[in-house]
Protein backbone atom coordinates (compact mmCIF):
# COMPACT_ATOMS: atom_id res chain seq x y z
CA UNK A 1 0.00 0.00 0.00
CA UNK A 2 1.27 3.20 -1.04
CA UNK A 3 2.68 5.59 2.14
CA UNK A 4 2.65 9.46 0.94
CA UNK A 5 5.76 10.77 2.16
CA UNK A 6 6.96 14.73 2.63
CA UNK A 7 7.69 17.77 0.49
CA UNK A 8 10.73 19.23 1.95
CA UNK A 9 13.37 21.30 0.06
CA UNK A 10 11.45 20.89 -3.34
CA UNK A 11 10.89 16.75 -3.35
CA UNK A 12 9.49 14.35 -1.81
CA UNK A 13 11.55 13.06 1.45
CA UNK A 14 10.86 9.90 4.02
CA UNK A 15 10.04 10.60 7.05
CA UNK A 16 12.66 10.16 9.94
CA UNK A 17 10.60 8.04 12.35
CA UNK A 18 8.34 5.28 11.77
CA UNK A 19 5.12 6.73 12.08
CA UNK A 20 2.07 7.08 9.76
CA UNK A 21 -1.10 7.62 9.56
CA UNK A 22 -3.99 5.76 7.75
CA UNK A 23 -6.37 7.55 5.60
CA UNK A 24 -9.38 6.05 4.91
CA UNK A 25 -12.39 6.50 2.34
CA UNK A 26 -15.13 7.40 4.02
CA UNK A 27 -17.57 6.82 1.97
CA UNK A 28 -16.78 2.99 1.96
CA UNK A 29 -14.59 2.54 5.11
CA UNK A 30 -11.48 1.26 3.12
CA UNK A 31 -8.06 2.02 4.11
CA UNK A 32 -6.83 3.45 1.04
CA UNK A 33 -3.18 4.68 1.93
CA UNK A 34 -1.12 6.01 4.47
CA UNK A 35 1.04 8.54 5.18
CA UNK A 36 4.11 9.29 7.05
CA UNK A 37 3.85 11.21 9.96
CA UNK A 38 6.40 14.10 10.57
CA UNK A 39 7.95 14.26 13.86
CA UNK A 40 9.83 17.32 15.41
CA UNK A 41 12.98 16.13 12.92
CA UNK A 42 10.97 16.18 10.54
CA UNK A 43 10.10 19.62 10.97
CA UNK A 44 12.93 21.03 11.72
CA UNK A 45 14.29 20.06 8.36
CA UNK A 46 11.31 22.07 6.94
CA UNK A 47 11.59 24.85 8.95
CA UNK A 48 15.36 24.85 8.38
CA UNK A 49 14.81 24.57 4.63
CA UNK A 50 12.29 27.46 4.88
CA UNK A 51 14.82 29.19 6.27
CA UNK A 52 17.51 28.83 3.87
CA UNK A 53 15.26 29.74 1.07
CA UNK A 54 14.09 32.97 2.80
CA UNK A 55 16.77 35.54 1.61
CA UNK A 56 16.65 34.79 -2.21
CA UNK A 57 12.64 34.67 -2.10
CA UNK A 58 12.27 38.19 0.12
CA UNK A 59 14.87 39.64 -2.56
CA UNK A 60 13.06 38.68 -5.11
CA UNK A 61 10.78 41.13 -6.68
CA UNK A 62 7.00 41.31 -5.98
CA UNK A 63 6.42 41.61 -9.48
CA UNK A 64 8.30 38.27 -10.17
CA UNK A 65 6.56 36.64 -7.01
CA UNK A 66 3.56 37.49 -8.70
CA UNK A 67 4.49 36.18 -12.20
CA UNK A 68 4.98 32.72 -10.64
CA UNK A 69 1.61 32.69 -8.81
CA UNK A 70 0.14 33.52 -12.12
CA UNK A 71 1.17 30.39 -13.49
CA UNK A 72 0.34 28.61 -10.42
CA UNK A 73 -2.76 29.45 -10.61
CA UNK A 74 -2.86 28.58 -14.30
CA UNK A 75 -2.20 24.96 -13.05
CA UNK A 76 -4.63 24.92 -10.12
CA UNK A 77 -7.39 25.34 -12.57
CA UNK A 78 -5.73 23.04 -15.24
CA UNK A 79 -6.07 20.37 -12.49
CA UNK A 80 -8.66 21.54 -10.45
CA UNK A 81 -10.63 18.28 -11.22
CA UNK A 82 -7.78 16.15 -9.86
CA UNK A 83 -7.66 18.02 -6.60
CA UNK A 84 -11.88 18.09 -6.44
CA UNK A 85 -11.19 13.84 -7.06
CA UNK A 86 -8.77 13.51 -4.27
CA UNK A 87 -10.68 16.02 -1.97
CA UNK A 88 -14.07 13.93 -2.56
CA UNK A 89 -11.80 10.23 -1.93
CA UNK A 90 -10.36 11.49 1.20
CA UNK A 91 -12.98 13.14 2.53
CA UNK A 92 -16.51 12.35 1.65
CA UNK A 93 -17.72 15.34 -0.06
CA UNK A 94 -19.32 15.56 -3.62
CA UNK A 95 -17.22 16.11 -6.36
CA UNK A 96 -19.36 19.23 -6.94
CA UNK A 97 -18.79 20.63 -3.80
CA UNK A 98 -15.19 19.93 -3.88
CA UNK A 99 -14.64 21.55 -7.25
CA UNK A 100 -16.63 24.43 -5.71
CA UNK A 101 -14.18 24.74 -2.94
CA UNK A 102 -11.14 24.18 -5.11
CA UNK A 103 -12.49 27.12 -7.20
CA UNK A 104 -12.84 29.80 -3.80
CA UNK A 105 -8.94 28.52 -2.80
CA UNK A 106 -8.10 29.21 -6.27
CA UNK A 107 -9.80 32.57 -5.99
CA UNK A 108 -7.45 33.90 -2.94
CA UNK A 109 -4.16 33.17 -5.44
CA UNK A 110 -6.20 35.60 -8.05
CA UNK A 111 -6.26 37.73 -4.80
CA UNK A 112 -2.33 37.00 -4.02
CA UNK A 113 -1.53 37.99 -7.48
CA UNK A 114 -1.52 41.11 -6.77
CA UNK A 115 1.29 41.56 -4.80
CA UNK A 116 2.60 44.21 -6.29
CA UNK A 117 -0.21 46.82 -5.57
CA UNK A 118 -0.87 44.85 -1.80
CA UNK A 119 2.74 45.68 -0.72
CA UNK A 120 2.69 49.55 -1.33
CA UNK A 121 3.31 51.32 1.58
CA UNK A 122 2.06 55.15 2.67
CA UNK A 123 3.82 58.75 1.81
CA UNK A 124 3.51 61.66 3.03
CA UNK A 125 5.87 64.03 1.64
CA UNK A 126 7.21 67.70 4.63
CA UNK A 127 5.48 65.99 7.42
CA UNK A 128 8.22 68.57 9.18
CA UNK A 129 10.43 71.21 7.55
CA UNK A 130 12.11 68.98 5.00
CA UNK A 131 11.21 66.09 6.70
CA UNK A 132 9.40 63.14 4.77
CA UNK A 133 7.94 60.09 5.39
CA UNK A 134 6.99 56.54 4.59
CA UNK A 135 6.22 53.12 5.38
CA UNK A 136 7.50 49.45 4.41
CA UNK A 137 5.41 46.54 4.30
CA UNK A 138 8.03 43.50 5.16
CA UNK A 139 7.76 39.85 5.23
CA UNK A 140 8.04 38.02 8.73
CA UNK A 141 9.77 35.61 7.90
CA UNK A 142 9.59 31.21 7.82
CA UNK A 143 5.53 30.62 8.36
CA UNK A 144 3.89 28.21 9.10
CA UNK A 145 0.06 26.41 8.96
CA UNK A 146 -1.72 23.83 10.37
CA UNK A 147 -4.94 23.02 8.56
CA UNK A 148 -8.12 21.13 8.99
CA UNK A 149 -9.43 18.07 7.15
CA UNK A 150 -12.71 19.13 5.84
CA UNK A 151 -11.44 21.82 3.31
CA UNK A 152 -8.39 20.03 1.75
CA UNK A 153 -7.58 22.45 -0.65
CA UNK A 154 -9.20 25.51 -0.18
CA UNK A 155 -7.82 26.59 3.86
CA UNK A 156 -4.01 25.58 2.62
CA UNK A 157 -4.84 28.22 0.16
CA UNK A 158 -6.12 30.67 2.26
CA UNK A 159 -2.58 30.59 3.84
CA UNK A 160 0.32 29.85 1.77
CA UNK A 161 -0.26 31.95 -1.29
CA UNK A 162 -0.63 34.62 0.42
CA UNK A 163 2.29 34.64 2.71
CA UNK A 164 4.43 33.53 -0.18
CA UNK A 165 3.19 36.34 -2.27
CA UNK A 166 4.68 38.93 0.46
CA UNK A 167 8.00 37.34 0.59
CA UNK A 168 7.51 34.74 3.25
CA UNK A 169 8.45 30.79 3.24
CA UNK A 170 6.37 28.21 4.65
CA UNK A 171 5.69 25.05 6.12
CA UNK A 172 1.93 23.85 5.83
CA UNK A 173 0.93 20.87 8.20
CA UNK A 174 -2.24 19.44 7.08
CA UNK A 175 -4.22 17.16 8.25
CA UNK A 176 -3.13 13.94 8.20
CA UNK A 177 -6.49 12.32 7.43
CA UNK A 178 -6.41 14.38 4.25
CA UNK A 179 -2.67 15.37 3.07
CA UNK A 180 -2.91 14.28 -0.76
CA UNK A 181 -3.75 17.85 -1.88
CA UNK A 182 -1.16 20.01 -0.20
CA UNK A 183 1.32 17.44 -1.20
CA UNK A 184 -0.10 17.80 -4.93
CA UNK A 185 -0.07 21.73 -4.36
CA UNK A 186 3.42 21.79 -3.52
CA UNK A 187 4.09 19.76 -7.03
CA UNK A 188 2.38 22.25 -8.57
CA UNK A 189 3.31 25.36 -7.02
CA UNK A 190 7.16 24.09 -8.09
CA UNK A 191 6.16 23.37 -11.81
CA UNK A 192 5.21 26.91 -11.76
CA UNK A 193 8.72 28.34 -10.88
CA UNK A 194 8.43 28.57 -7.15
CA UNK A 195 11.96 27.69 -5.69
CA UNK A 196 13.10 24.63 -3.46
CA UNK A 197 12.29 25.37 -0.32
CA UNK A 198 9.56 28.29 -0.35
CA UNK A 199 7.07 26.20 0.31
CA UNK A 200 7.46 22.42 2.42
CA UNK A 201 4.79 20.10 3.50
CA UNK A 202 4.79 18.22 6.65
CA UNK A 203 1.53 15.93 7.12
CA UNK A 204 1.36 15.02 11.13
CA UNK A 205 -0.25 15.10 14.38
CA UNK A 206 0.18 16.34 17.68
CA UNK A 207 3.89 16.33 17.68
CA UNK A 208 4.54 18.34 14.25
CA UNK A 209 2.37 20.88 15.63
CA UNK A 210 3.97 21.38 18.66
CA UNK A 211 7.24 21.48 17.02
CA UNK A 212 5.95 24.49 14.41
CA UNK A 213 5.08 26.07 17.67
CA UNK A 214 7.83 26.18 19.86
CA UNK A 215 10.47 26.85 17.04
CA UNK A 216 12.56 29.76 17.03
CA UNK A 217 12.89 29.96 13.28
CA UNK A 218 8.98 29.91 12.85
CA UNK A 219 7.56 33.81 13.09
CA UNK A 220 3.74 33.34 12.40
CA UNK A 221 1.27 30.82 12.57
CA UNK A 222 -1.96 30.02 11.04
CA UNK A 223 -4.16 27.42 12.46
CA UNK A 224 -7.97 26.46 11.38
CA UNK A 225 -9.74 24.20 13.17
CA UNK A 226 -11.95 23.27 16.89
CA UNK A 227 -12.24 26.15 19.52
CA UNK A 228 -9.99 24.14 21.95
CA UNK A 229 -7.22 23.94 19.86
CA UNK A 230 -7.24 27.39 18.39
CA UNK A 231 -7.01 28.12 22.02
CA UNK A 232 -4.20 25.93 22.86
CA UNK A 233 -2.44 27.21 19.23
CA UNK A 234 -2.83 30.87 20.25
CA UNK A 235 -1.78 30.39 23.74
CA UNK A 236 1.39 28.22 22.89
CA UNK A 237 2.56 30.23 19.93
CA UNK A 238 1.83 33.70 21.39
CA UNK A 239 4.36 32.19 24.28
CA UNK A 240 6.79 31.25 22.22
CA UNK A 241 6.52 34.92 20.72
CA UNK A 242 4.71 34.12 17.37
CA UNK A 243 2.11 36.09 15.42
CA UNK A 244 -1.09 33.71 15.74
CA UNK A 245 -4.07 34.13 13.68
CA UNK A 246 -6.20 30.73 15.00
CA UNK A 247 -9.75 30.44 13.33
CA UNK A 248 -11.67 28.46 15.72
CA UNK A 249 -15.37 26.26 16.28
CA UNK A 250 -18.81 27.90 15.52
CA UNK A 251 -22.50 28.02 15.78
CA UNK A 252 -23.69 29.52 13.03
CA UNK A 253 -27.39 31.48 13.70
CA UNK A 254 -30.02 31.70 10.89
CA UNK A 255 -32.97 33.95 11.77
CA UNK A 256 -35.67 33.75 10.19
CA UNK A 257 -38.03 36.37 10.24
CA UNK A 258 -42.37 36.24 9.17
CA UNK A 259 -41.73 38.21 6.32
CA UNK A 260 -39.48 35.97 4.47
CA UNK A 261 -39.92 34.01 0.99
CA UNK A 262 -40.28 30.67 3.17
CA UNK A 263 -39.61 28.72 -0.20
CA UNK A 264 -36.48 30.30 -0.84
CA UNK A 265 -35.53 30.70 2.73
CA UNK A 266 -35.67 26.52 3.22
CA UNK A 267 -33.76 25.21 -0.09
CA UNK A 268 -31.11 27.96 1.07
CA UNK A 269 -30.82 26.51 4.56
CA UNK A 270 -31.03 22.70 3.57
CA UNK A 271 -27.99 24.05 1.54
CA UNK A 272 -26.21 25.62 3.67
CA UNK A 273 -26.99 22.46 6.68
CA UNK A 274 -26.53 19.77 5.04
CA UNK A 275 -24.20 20.48 1.98
CA UNK A 276 -20.37 18.31 2.87
CA UNK A 277 -22.12 16.46 5.49
CA UNK A 278 -22.25 19.59 7.68
CA UNK A 279 -18.64 19.91 7.94
CA UNK A 280 -18.25 23.33 7.61
CA UNK A 281 -17.30 25.67 10.12
CA UNK A 282 -19.71 28.61 8.09
CA UNK A 283 -22.55 25.68 7.99
CA UNK A 284 -26.09 26.78 9.17
CA UNK A 285 -26.34 24.04 12.00
CA UNK A 286 -28.99 26.61 14.18
CA UNK A 287 -32.32 27.91 12.96
CA UNK A 288 -34.31 30.99 14.89
CA UNK A 289 -37.64 30.70 13.96
CA UNK A 290 -39.14 34.42 14.48
CA UNK A 291 -42.73 34.34 15.14
CA UNK A 292 -45.18 32.80 13.36
CA UNK A 293 -42.45 31.91 10.18
CA UNK A 294 -41.83 28.51 12.52
CA UNK A 295 -44.18 25.68 11.58
CA UNK A 296 -44.56 26.51 7.74
CA UNK A 297 -40.32 27.07 7.63
CA UNK A 298 -39.99 23.51 9.43
CA UNK A 299 -42.93 21.63 7.43
CA UNK A 300 -40.50 22.86 4.52
CA UNK A 301 -37.73 21.58 5.85
CA UNK A 302 -38.17 18.61 6.65
CA UNK A 303 -39.78 17.79 3.44
CA UNK A 304 -36.46 18.56 1.68
CA UNK A 305 -34.61 17.40 4.12
CA UNK A 306 -36.14 13.70 3.38
CA UNK A 307 -35.31 13.90 -0.20
CA UNK A 308 -31.87 13.94 -0.01
CA UNK A 309 -29.88 11.30 -1.29
CA UNK A 310 -27.08 9.84 0.41
CA UNK A 311 -23.97 7.94 -1.09
CA UNK A 312 -20.65 8.21 -2.11
CA UNK A 313 -19.51 11.45 -3.12
CA UNK A 314 -17.87 10.14 -6.57
CA UNK A 315 -21.61 9.65 -7.60
CA UNK A 316 -22.78 12.22 -9.71
CA UNK A 317 -26.76 12.36 -8.24
CA UNK A 318 -25.81 12.41 -4.62
CA UNK A 319 -26.35 15.18 -2.40
CA UNK A 320 -24.38 14.40 0.52
CA UNK A 321 -21.42 12.32 1.64
CA UNK A 322 -19.98 10.93 4.16
CA UNK A 323 -18.34 12.07 7.35
CA UNK A 324 -14.52 11.98 7.61
CA UNK A 325 -14.33 8.88 9.80
CA UNK A 326 -16.37 5.96 12.07
CA UNK A 327 -15.53 8.33 15.53
CA UNK A 328 -17.38 11.40 14.22
CA UNK A 329 -19.69 9.28 13.23
CA UNK A 330 -20.54 8.09 16.52
CA UNK A 331 -19.78 11.41 18.11
CA UNK A 332 -22.73 13.08 16.23
CA UNK A 333 -25.22 10.03 17.19
CA UNK A 334 -24.21 10.80 20.69
CA UNK A 335 -25.24 14.30 20.41
CA UNK A 336 -28.43 13.05 18.35
CA UNK A 337 -28.91 10.76 21.54
CA UNK A 338 -28.47 13.88 23.90
CA UNK A 339 -31.32 15.74 21.83
CA UNK A 340 -34.06 13.25 22.29
CA UNK A 341 -33.23 12.58 25.59
CA UNK A 342 -33.15 16.08 26.85
CA UNK A 343 -36.82 17.04 25.02
CA UNK A 344 -36.00 18.10 21.86
CA UNK A 345 -38.41 17.59 18.95
CA UNK A 346 -36.39 14.88 16.40
CA UNK A 347 -38.24 15.16 12.97
CA UNK A 348 -35.45 13.69 10.86
CA UNK A 349 -33.31 11.25 11.97
CA UNK A 350 -29.76 10.00 10.52
CA UNK A 351 -28.51 7.74 12.91
CA UNK A 352 -28.12 3.89 11.17
CA UNK A 353 -28.41 4.82 7.77
CA UNK A 354 -27.52 2.22 5.57
CA UNK A 355 -26.17 2.81 1.73
CA UNK A 356 -26.20 0.50 -0.73
CA UNK A 357 -22.91 -0.81 -1.79
CA UNK A 358 -21.58 1.56 0.93
CA UNK A 359 -22.47 -0.47 4.10
CA UNK A 360 -19.30 -0.02 5.55
CA UNK A 361 -19.07 3.97 4.75
CA UNK A 362 -19.22 6.34 7.47
CA UNK A 363 -22.36 7.92 7.44
CA UNK A 364 -24.80 9.86 9.14
CA UNK A 365 -28.18 10.85 7.40
CA UNK A 366 -29.95 14.24 7.61
CA UNK A 367 -31.42 15.05 10.49
CA UNK A 368 -33.66 17.67 12.07
CA UNK A 369 -34.76 18.66 15.36
CA UNK A 370 -37.57 21.39 16.46
CA UNK A 371 -38.20 22.70 19.42
CA UNK A 372 -34.63 23.12 21.03
CA UNK A 373 -33.58 24.98 23.82
CA UNK A 374 -30.32 26.82 24.11
CA UNK A 375 -29.93 24.14 27.71
CA UNK A 376 -29.69 21.15 25.21
CA UNK A 377 -26.67 20.14 24.31
CA UNK A 378 -26.93 19.83 21.06
CA UNK A 379 -27.72 24.08 20.98
CA UNK A 380 -24.18 24.08 23.16
CA UNK A 381 -22.01 21.99 21.16
CA UNK A 382 -20.70 22.33 17.91
CA UNK A 383 -21.77 18.98 16.22
CA UNK A 384 -19.71 19.58 12.62
CA UNK A 385 -22.38 17.32 10.69
CA UNK A 386 -26.09 17.18 8.94
CA UNK A 387 -27.76 18.06 12.17
CA UNK A 388 -29.94 21.27 12.02
CA UNK A 389 -32.18 22.35 14.95
CA UNK A 390 -34.52 24.80 15.08
CA UNK A 391 -35.29 27.27 18.39
CA UNK A 392 -38.40 29.45 18.51
CA UNK A 393 -38.52 33.33 19.20
CA UNK A 394 -41.07 36.06 19.23
CA UNK A 395 -39.22 38.42 17.82
CA UNK A 396 -35.95 40.32 16.54
CA UNK A 397 -35.07 41.61 19.85
CA UNK A 398 -34.82 38.17 21.42
CA UNK A 399 -32.97 36.88 18.22
CA UNK A 400 -30.33 38.72 18.30
CA UNK A 401 -30.28 38.41 21.84
CA UNK A 402 -29.90 34.87 21.49
CA UNK A 403 -27.20 34.99 18.70
CA UNK A 404 -24.89 37.51 20.72
CA UNK A 405 -25.36 35.45 24.01
CA UNK A 406 -23.40 32.24 22.15
CA UNK A 407 -20.27 31.70 22.69
CA UNK A 408 -19.64 31.51 19.19
CA UNK A 409 -19.29 34.21 16.82
CA UNK A 410 -18.19 32.81 12.98
CA UNK A 411 -21.13 33.24 10.97
CA UNK A 412 -24.71 34.59 10.63
CA UNK A 413 -27.81 34.84 8.64
CA UNK A 414 -31.15 36.62 8.84
CA UNK A 415 -33.69 35.57 5.84
CA UNK A 416 -35.97 39.16 5.55
CA UNK A 417 -37.97 41.56 2.97
CA UNK A 418 -37.55 44.14 5.45
CA UNK A 419 -34.56 46.39 4.67
CA UNK A 420 -34.63 48.05 8.70
CA UNK A 421 -34.96 44.63 10.11
CA UNK A 422 -31.45 43.59 7.88
CA UNK A 423 -29.98 46.71 8.18
CA UNK A 424 -30.78 46.55 12.28
CA UNK A 425 -29.26 42.76 12.11
CA UNK A 426 -26.22 43.52 10.67
CA UNK A 427 -25.19 46.23 13.32
CA UNK A 428 -26.19 44.63 16.32
CA UNK A 429 -25.13 41.31 15.96
CA UNK A 430 -21.80 39.91 17.30
CA UNK A 431 -20.15 38.38 14.59
CA UNK A 432 -17.72 38.32 12.02
CA UNK A 433 -19.83 37.47 9.13
CA UNK A 434 -23.56 38.51 8.10
CA UNK A 435 -25.74 37.17 5.61
CA UNK A 436 -28.69 39.30 4.40
CA UNK A 437 -31.00 36.41 2.68
CA UNK A 438 -27.41 35.25 1.74
CA UNK A 439 -26.91 31.38 4.40
CA UNK A 440 -23.10 30.88 4.21
CA UNK A 441 -21.83 34.50 3.60
CA UNK A 442 -18.04 33.41 3.12
CA UNK A 443 -16.55 36.37 1.60
CA UNK A 444 -15.14 36.61 -1.62
CA UNK A 445 -10.68 36.74 -1.41
CA UNK A 446 -10.34 40.23 -1.37
CA UNK A 447 -12.25 40.61 1.79
CA UNK A 448 -11.15 38.63 4.93
CA UNK A 449 -12.70 35.47 6.61
CA UNK A 450 -13.16 35.49 10.26
CA UNK A 451 -15.48 35.05 13.20
CA UNK A 452 -15.36 36.94 16.55
CA UNK A 453 -15.15 35.85 20.06
CA UNK A 454 -14.32 32.26 20.60
CA UNK A 455 -14.19 31.81 16.59
CA UNK A 456 -11.03 33.69 16.62
CA UNK A 457 -7.90 34.11 18.52
CA UNK A 458 -5.64 36.84 17.33
CA UNK A 459 -6.13 40.02 15.72
CA UNK A 460 -6.25 39.41 12.38
CA UNK A 461 -8.79 37.34 9.72
CA UNK A 462 -7.27 34.95 6.64
CA UNK A 463 -6.98 36.13 3.41
CA UNK A 464 -7.77 39.80 2.26
CA UNK A 465 -5.69 43.12 3.01
CA UNK A 466 -6.20 41.46 7.00
CA UNK A 467 -3.95 38.43 5.48
CA UNK A 468 -1.23 40.49 3.87
CA UNK A 469 -1.10 42.41 7.28
CA UNK A 470 -0.53 39.30 9.34
CA UNK A 471 2.24 38.08 6.69
CA UNK A 472 4.26 41.33 6.65
CA UNK A 473 5.80 43.51 9.33
CA UNK A 474 5.47 47.64 9.21
CA UNK A 475 8.29 49.73 9.03
CA UNK A 476 8.32 53.40 9.28
CA UNK A 477 10.50 55.25 7.81
CA UNK A 478 11.17 59.57 8.33
CA UNK A 479 14.13 61.04 6.29
CA UNK A 480 15.99 64.32 6.17
CA UNK A 481 18.62 65.29 3.34
CA UNK A 482 19.72 68.89 4.64
CA UNK A 483 21.35 70.89 2.19
CA UNK A 484 23.41 72.84 4.49
CA UNK A 485 26.48 71.05 7.06
CA UNK A 486 24.36 72.25 10.45
CA UNK A 487 20.99 71.71 9.36
CA UNK A 488 20.28 68.32 10.82
CA UNK A 489 21.90 69.42 14.08
CA UNK A 490 19.49 68.87 16.99
CA UNK A 491 19.11 69.79 20.91
CA UNK A 492 18.31 67.80 23.57
CA UNK A 493 15.05 68.24 23.26
CA UNK A 494 11.78 66.33 21.14
CA UNK A 495 12.21 68.90 17.79
CA UNK A 496 9.30 70.36 16.61
CA UNK A 497 8.13 69.32 12.61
Amino acid sequence: METLSLWINGQRIAATGARSGEIFNPATGELIRRVALADTNDVARAVAAAKAALPGWRATTPLRRARILTRFRELMEQHRDELAQIASEEHGKTLADAAGSVQRGIEVIEFACGVPHLLKGEHAEDVGRGVDCHSLLQPVGVCAGITPFNFPVMVPLWMFPVAIACGNTFVLKPSEKVPSCSLRMAELFQAAGLPDGVLNVVPGDKEAVDALLTHADVRAVSFVGSTPVAKYIYETAARHGKRVQALGGAKNHAVVMPDADLDFTADALIGAAYGSAGERCMAISTVVAVGEAGDALVSKLKALAAKLKIGSGEVASVDMGPVISSAHRDRIAGLIDSGVTQGATLLLDGRGIRVPGCEQGFFVGPTLFDQVTPEMEIYREEIFGPVLIVLRVANLDEAITLVNRNPYGNGTAIFTRSGAAARRFENEIEVGMVGINVPIPVPMAFFSFGGWKASLFGDLHMHGMEGVWFYTRTKAVTSRWPSEPDAASGGLVMPIM
